[in-house]
C-alpha cells in the first residue's frame, strides 16, 4: 500500500486507453492534442506526480500515501496525508491553460461546471468512515482539491461550505498545510498512519 507510486492508477488507465485506441490513432491524437480518454488519464497522472512533488516538501512529521485504491470498483484516492494538522485526502486537478473559478460549492473550468467539490467531499467522508471504523476512534478527514495548469486564471472567490473541502493552488499546497494549527500529536499520526497503510482498511 505505502509503496504505490504517485499517479500509478491514472497511468495504468492511460496505458489501457492508449492500447484500446490503437498506435496510429494515438499518435495522431498526441500530435494534434485531441481530447481523448488517454489524454485525460495521462494529464491526470502528470498532475498527481506534480502534487506529489509538492507534498514531498512537507517534512518528516507527515505520513503520505499515494494512489490509494478504495473499494472493489477500481476507485482510488490520489493522495492521503496524515500529519500534525490532521488527515487529508488530496485530489489533483491538472487543467493546462484553463480558467478555473470557485465560489462555494461551485467549481467552474473554462465556463463548465464540474462536480469536483461534491466528489472531494464524498471521498473525504468515505475515508473518514473507513479510518474511523478500523481505528475505533473518530478520524476526521478534510478533502483538498489541488489545482494546477490554470494559466488563464485561477480564482477562489469563496471556499466550499462547511470546511469539509478546501481548494488550493498546487504550488501553495505545502505552505497551506504547514500553516494550519496542530490537531494531532505524533502518537496519533503514527496510529492513523498504521491503519491507513493496510489495504484491508480501504476495502
Amino acid at each position: 500500500m505505502s509503496g504505490a507510486r504517485p499517479g500509478s492508477a491514472a497511468r495504468e488507465q492511460a496505458v489501457a486507453a492508449r492500447a484500446a485506441q490503437g498506435r496510429f490513432t494515438g499518435f495522431l491524437a498526441r500530435v494534434f492534442d485531441v481530447r481523448t480518454e488517454e489524454r485525460a488519464w495521462r494529464i491526470g497522472a502528470d498532475g498527481e506526480e506534480a502534487v506529489a512533488a509538492q507534498i514531498a516538501t512537507l517534512g518528516p512529521q507527515w505520513r503520505v500515501l499515494h494512489a490509494v485504491r478504495v473499494g472493489q470498483r477500481n476507485a482510488d484516492i490520489d493522495h492521503v496525508l496524515i500529519g500534525p494538522a490532521g488527515v487529508f485526502t488530496v485530489n489533483a486537478k491538472n487543467h493546462p491553460n484553463a480558467s478555473v473559478w470557485v465560489g462555494g460549492d461551485t467549481f467552474i473550468v473554462n465556463g463548465q461546471r464540474v462536480p469536483y467539490v461534491r466528489n472531494s467531499r464524498h471521498e473525504a467522508g468515505r475515508a473518514s468512515r473507513l479510518l474511523t471504523e478500523h481505528a475505533g476512534f473518530p478520524v476526521d478527514v478534510v478533502g483538498v482539491i489541488a489545482v494546477m495548469g490554470a494559466h488563464r486564471g485561477f480564482t477562489v472567490k469563496q471556499q466550499p461550505r462547511d470546511g469539509a473541502v478546501v481548494v488550493v493552488a498546487r504550488r501553495r499546497l505545502s505552505a497551506y498545510l504547514q500553516g494550519l494549527p496542530a490537531r494531532l500529536d505524533m502518537r496519533q499520526v503514527e496510529a492513523i498512519s498504521d491503519i491507513a497503510r493496510r489495504s484491508t482498511t480501504w476495502r
